[in-house]
């Protein structure tokens, strides 16, 4: 099935010239069928990137998919236009009598600040508290998936000395989760971050289990059953070139195992995209199985 999303978007174009189904409004709107509704509060900076990331994932699902565009209510983003955002985004305050299946919540350039001195982290406090009984599922990624450790559990993040950066191998530590379903042993993920969850941090007795860690860069995907929530701080959903266009941005070191020979002048390979639409898959999975038939249910349903 078919991923709706607005006919003006510009991810749009892109996803159709890939060869992901995406419907029309129009044509949403003549179906007998409740689709899956997916929020997304993107609080990336290449706002445009992040959309045709996510929705590219969500899309290749056999599950009709409804995507909001959510922003923080008084933010006002530098990288992308303010007609882009009146058109395709509203602010969480007007959409927070609303219910949906699954809220994706982005990563977001502020990695280094202490949580309480982000502009916005009270709005995103209450949006976290709101998932928890307007949500069946949520999918924190990045920095969001500190945040969100650190509100529900007190748990920090610590500031690396250098970047991580690259693509490193991970280990699937739970094969018989319904989010791991199909994914090797071992397989590579982006990682792109300034700090880390470590695994000590993790409450004795708390409910979280962490899915996919790695040697190098630790952790990398923490079930959150008590929540509905899934948090991963790596970058399954980037695209073959989002490290490359990082490094000419900030002329860091060059990310670890991601060009050919570590070399920048050679184009890199995506080795990780078979495992992005496997978890995105799996998540949507579990919420379509779960997820009350009826909207006015959700938050109020067992764990997904």
């Amino acid at each position: 099935m078919p991923i709706k999303i607005p006919d003006s978007l510009p991810a749009r174009q892109t996803l159709e010239q890939e060869g992901v189904v995406v419907m029309r409004e129009a044509d949403a709107v003549r179906q007998d069928i409740r689709p899956l509704r997916i929020g997304l509060l993107n609080l990336m900076p290449n706002k445009i990137n992040t959309e045709t990331q996510l929705a590219r994932l969500l899309g290749a699902t056999p599950l009709q998919i409804e995507l909001s565009l959510v922003r923080i209510t008084d933010h006002v983003t530098r990288n992308t236009s303010a007609d882009h955002m009146a058109a395709f985004y509203r602010p969480w305050v007007d959409v927070v009598e609303e219910r949906f299946d699954g809220f994706i919540v982005t990563g977001a350039p502020v990695e280094k600040l202490p949580f309480e001195e982000v502009r916005y982290w009270p709005e995103l406090r209450q949006i976290f508290d709101w998932t928890q009984s307007h949500v069946h599922g949520c999918f924190n990624i990045c920095w969001a998936a500190q945040a969100a450790l650190y509100h529900f559990y007190g748990i920090p993040k610590h500031e690396l000395a250098h970047k991580a950066s690259g693509v490193f191998p991970h280990r699937n530590l739970a094969p018989a989760s319904p989010y791991l379903r199909g994914f090797a042993d071992e397989f590579s993920v982006p990682v792109s971050r300034w700090t880390e969850v470590r695994r000590e941090d993790i409450p004795a007795g708390s409910s979280l289990e962490i899915l996919i860690d790695s040697a190098v860069t630790g952790p990398c995907l923490i079930d959150d059953p008590a929540h509905r929530a899934l948090h991963m701080f790596n970058h399954l959903e980037y695209d073959t070139g989002t490290l490359a266009q990082e490094y000419a941005r900030d002329q860091g070191p060059v990310p670890a195992h991601y060009f050919p020979d570590d070399d920048p002048a050679k184009p890199p390979r995506n080795v990780w995209r078979s495992h992005a639409h496997l978890l995105f898959g799996n998540w949507i999975n579990q919420i379509y199985q779960t997820t009350p038939f009826d909207p006015a249910e959700i938050g109020r349903s067992p764990t997904p």
